[in-house]
């Protein structure tokens, strides 16, 4: 499977419960709150677990994803940046 094209490779279908969702945030910003709780929500439901990380602590994270947050992960991928959608979330986790 290693040399196989990734448009034919299937996705991990790993439990919500062993996925990690990685929310990367600041302070004082409305839309990682928004984001958060959409986070919460929908974590909480599925029994995943999630972390938040703060851009202005960790300079690696302000450089690559300044201009994008919130940003979230899912097992370490991109997922979404500025807004959170609660089914799209569910979806990625669940399938």
């Amino acid at each position: 499977m290693a040399g196989m094209s990734p448009l034919f490779r299937r996705k991990s279908s790993a439990a919500p419960q062993d996925r990690l969702v990685t929310l990367i945030r600041k302070p004082g910003c409305h839309l990682c709150d928004d984001a958060q709780l959409v986070v919460e929500k929908v974590c909480g439901e599925l029994g995943a677990t999630w972390e938040q990380k703060d851009i202005s602590a960790d300079q690696a994270l302000h450089d690559q994803y300044w201009e994008q947050i919130p940003v979230v992960l899912v097992d370490g991928e991109q997922h979404t940046f500025w807004r959170v959608d609660e089914d799209r979330l569910r979806r990625a986790l669940t399938e």
